[in-house]
This record gives structure tokens, C-alpha cells and sequence, in this order.
């Protein structure tokens, strides 16, 4: 079974590349967007992100899951080709649909948008940055499926450093705002495209097949809902920010969740693309249980030793960033996105007795009761106490989001997932976190010092918190053991050192 758990983390790793690369350039940007527009379009161009993320994740109608359970599935296994090539051309001609539509209402409604602070400019690259997107997703959707991890990070890094230089050039030279940024998204996105053709039309038997798109719809159009449900949970706060406080108001909240960010980028969303297409082959094998239980504990480990390094020095990181008064205090956020970050990575696993067994029903109710409690959450408090309600509004709606995935799955597949030592990981990772509260102003090297010291404790006081078993900590205090577990991990999915089998038996 370790096996199995370095072939998820070696590519949860491999995965985690190409979004590193992805962050590293939002974090370079940040500077460029921040200096180059004015507070009020710094919060406007956070809506239109939000937006295009919203519509992606809705147009592609849950194909991007759906070709992964088709390419894994015993069912379809001789029909890969035909999988394919029907749903690329049923997503593309949903997306045109909207293209369409985008064309159309600006056409229409030309005056309206002379006066608006979203363009019709705006609207149509939303459109077909979304028809791009959601090819592309399709495409690395498949890629993903055949667990080619490397060839995804390639293109993926691609993609970053196209759309980087192209933001650059239109924002820093051209002094085009958001319509360049907007113009980069499209064009980046349109030549990953051409490169993903030349992999993908080989691939391809011309021939659609309704059966195929019947299976792939039943199984992904719930997760449509689920979508747009996490979507909403996780974004509806910056539109409603906008909406009740004003864009001003917005902007400080949308950068502390740029911030904190980095962990769902560098960790939790590598962690998903390569959870997936394991946890599918590996249903129904030995010991399958146990596996997914101790893929919750060691990523709910690393997920909150992230959360406690980004929640100690997020100050440090907005003040390199930001140097206008007006997100100073934008790091007063950022733990409380990152604990609920946290429980969103641990809804991955939770989720999966729903995943396995293809109840997405559930996955989908669930997913949209906990956006709504967000929204009427929000709603009611924000009027009161300002952008903070947002943020605590958040943490308790992941949370509700993770109980209920949790509860549900078990109705279809028991995993016994080590409740106890999740509790403990999730109150001291809380409990170190919220020091950057309290700290006072000292020197920056003993300050830094102290929270390196505190990041550092974290496995330490877990120990002393009775947390490890006698096989990890025969692997964590024998330096040899832990090369040997790495360099499987990394180089191999085939080789595994048996004196070490026993960690999760």
C-alpha cells in the first residue's frame, strides 16, 4: 500500500509544478495589477476573475470528471477514442452557445455598457477566454486520466509563461488595464490549444456516440450543480462584498485571498488532480480503506503545516506586494481563508465515498446547501461587521461543506478516517496560527526567527501529542528511510522498500 501512496503523492508533486509556476506569476503580477490600476479596478478585475472562473467550471457541464471516469472505466476501456472526441464537440458547442449570447447581449444593449465599469469589451473576451478554458480543461482532463502528470505540467507551465509575458508587455507598456489582462487570458489560453491538438487528435476517433455522451452526462451533470455550488462557496463573498461595501472594500479581502491561495495552488488542487484517477483504479482492491484513510491524514498534515507557515509570515508577504495603505491590514484574513482551505482539501477525501460509487446527487446537494449558508451568512452580516463576517462566514461554510461530505459518503463507502489525530492536526495548526495576532513589534530577524521556530514545532508537538504510530516514527528518525521513501516516491510507482510496507498496514 505505500506503493500506492507514493504513486499519489509523486504526482500530486509533479502536479504541484505547474500550479507553483501558476502562483509564482499571480504573486508577481500582484505588484504590476496593484501600482498599474486604481483600487476600484483592482476589485472590479477580482470580480471579473471570479466570473470566469464561475463559467468555466459551470460550461463544461462535469465533462472534465466525466472523461476521467470514462477513460478509467472497464465499461468504455475500448472506446477511448470515441469518449474523446464527443464530449470536445459537445463542449465546444455549449460554449459557442455562450459566445453567442455574449456577442449578442453587447450588441443589443451597446449603450448600457458605455456607462458601466464592465465593459462590452469586457463581456466578450469573458466569453471565449471561457469557450478556451474549457477546451483546455477537457484536454488536460484526458491527460490526467492516462496519469501523464509530466506532459500536464509542461503544458500548464506553458500556458504560465505565454500569459505572463504577454500581461507584462499590454498592462506594464501599453497601460491597457484589464483588457489586456483579459487579452493575455484569451491568447495564452488559444495556443495551449494548438498545442494540446497535436496530442489529442491522434487520440481521437471521429465518430460521436450518444451512449457515451448519455453515461458521461448522468454522471457529470450533477456535478454541474456541485460546480457551481463550490464556486459560489468559495467566490460569492467577493461579489457580495462588492455589491453591499463597494469595490473599495473588496480589494484588501480579494488580495488576502490571493494570499492565501498559495495553498490551495501549491498544494491542495495538485492534491486533487492526482486523487482522482488513482483512487478510481485503486477502488475494490486489498486494503483499498485503509489507503484512502491515510491519504486524509498525511494531506490533511501537510495542508495545515502550509496553513501555519502562510498564516505567520502573510504579513510579510502583503507588505512585499502591496505597498498602499489601503491593503495593510489584508492580512487580518488571510488565516481564516487558509483554515478553510484546509477543510476544503479535506472534503477531496471525504467526498470520495460519494466519488467511488457514482452518487454525485449528494455531492451536489451538498456542495450547493453550503454555498447558500455562505450567501445568507453573509448577507445578514455584512451590513454589520464589515469584510471580517466574510472570512468567518467562509471558515464556517467549509466546514459544514466537510461534515456533511463526510457523513454522506459513509452511507456508500466506509473509510475509517482517523478522526482523532485530524482534530488534533486542525486545533494546534489553529492555535500556532493565530500568534501572528498577538505578536508584538520586534526586530524582523527575531521575529522571523520566532516564526520559523513555531512552523518548525508543529510535527514536534504532535509527537508529544501521541500522533505517530510506531511504523512512521521508525521511518521519521531513520534518515535512510526517509531517502528511500522520497526517492520511490519521485522516481518510481513500481519499487517500494518492504521495511517500510508496514506504515500503513
Amino acid at each position: 500500500m505505500l506503493e500506492r501512496l507514493q504513486g499519489t503523492f509523486r504526482h500530486t508533486l509533479i502536479y504541484s509544478f505547474s500550479n507553483i509556476a501558476a502562483k509564482a506569476v499571480g504573486v508577481l503580477l500582484l505588484p504590476l495589477y496593484i501600482s498599474k490600476l486604481s483600487i476600484t479596478d483592482f476589485g472590479n478585475w477580482d470580480i471579473i476573475d471570479s466570473t470566469i472562473q464561475i463559467l468555466a467550471e459551470l460550461f463544461i457541464l462535469g465533462q472534465a470528471s466525466a472523461i476521467i471516469l470514462l477513460n478509467n472505466s472497464s465499461e468504455f476501456k475500448n472506446k477511448k477514442e470515441n469518449v474523446l472526441f464527443t464530449l470536445t464537440v459537445f463542449v465546444i458547442i455549449v460554449c459557442s452557445l455562450l459566445v453567442l449570447f455574449a456577442e449578442g447581449i453587447t450588441a443589443l444593449f451597446e449603450d448600457f455598457f458605455k456607462y458601466s465599469q464592465i465593459t462590452a469589451d469586457y463581456v466578450r473576451l469573458i466569453a471565449y477566454i471561457v469557450l478556451l478554458r474549457v477546451i483546455n480543461n477537457l484536454f488536460l482532463s484526458k491527460v490526467r486520466a492516462d496519469e501523464q502528470s509530466a506532459y500536464y505540467t509542461v503544458v500548464s507551465t506553458f500556458r504560465v509563461i505565454i500569459i505572463t509575458l504577454l500581461t507584462i508587455y499590454v498592462v506594464a507598456f501599453r497601460n491597457m488595464g484589464i483588457e489586456g489582462i483579459l487579452f493575455s487570458a484569451a491568447f495564452g489560453e488559444f495556443l495551449v490549444i494548438i498545442l494540446l491538438l497535436t496530442k489529442m487528435i491522434p487520440l481521437m476517433n471521429t465518430r460521436f456516440d450518444k451512449e457515451i455522451l448519455r453515461s458521461a452526462l448522468k454522471f457529470g451533470l450533477p456535478l454541474v450543480f456541485s460546480s457551481l455550488g463550490f464556486m459560489l462557496l468559495n467566490l460569492s463573498d467577493r461579489f457580495l462584498i462588492k455589491f453591499i461595501l463597494g469595490s473599495e472594500a473588496l480589494a484588501p479581502y480579494g488580495l488576502a485571498y490571493r494570499v492565501a491561495g498559495v495553498l490551495n495552488m501549491f498544494l491542495i488542487l495538485p492534491f486533487n488532480l492526482s486523487l482522482l484517477p488513482v483512487a478510481y483504479k485503486i477502488y475494490g482492491q486489498k486494503d483499498d480503506a485503509r489507503y484512502y484513510s491515510k491519504i486524509m491524514t498525511y494531506s490533511t498534515f501537510i495542508f495545515v503545516w502550509g496553513f501555519i507557515f502562510l498564516s505567520l509570515f502573510s504579513k510579510e508577504i502583503i507588505l512585499i506586494f502591496a505597498d498602499k495603505i489601503e491593503y495593510f491590514f489584508s492580512f487580518i484574513f488571510v488565516p481564516i481563508i487558509l483554515i478553510s482551505y484546509v477543510f476544503s482539501g479535506m472534503r477531496l477525501t471525504a467526498s470520495l465515498g460519494m466519488m467511488l460509487t457514482k452518487n454525485t446527487k449528494p455531492i451536489a446537494l451538498i456542495t450547493i446547501s453550503s454555498a447558500f449558508l455562505n450567501i445568507i451568512l453573509n448577507l445578514l452580516l455584512l451590513p454589520i461587521f464589515g469584510v471580517i463576517a466574510a472570512a468567518i462566514n467562509t471558515l464556517v461554510a467549509f466546514l459544514f461543506f466537510y461534515v456533511l461530505s463526510n457523513k454522506y459518503s459513509d452511507k456508500y463507502f466506509k473509510i475509517p478516517f482517523e478522526n482523532a489525530k485530524l482534530l488534533k492536526m486542525i486545533l494546534l495548526g489553529c492555535f500556532l496560527s493565530s500568534i501572528i495576532y498577538f505578536l508584538p513589534e520586534l526586530n524582523i530577524y527575531l521575529l522571523t526567527t520566532i516564526k520559523v521556530i513555531v512552523v518548525i514545532l508543529f510535527p514536534f508537538i504532535l509527537f508529544m501529542l501521541k500522533f505517530y504510530e510506531k511504523a512512521e516514527l521508525e521511518i521519521l528518525t531513520s534518515p535512510s528511510k526517509i531517502i528511500s521513501v522520497i526517492k520511490n516516491s519521485l522516481l518510481s510507482t513500481n519499487n517500494t522498500t518492504s521495511n517500510t510496507d508496514s506504515i500503513i498496514e
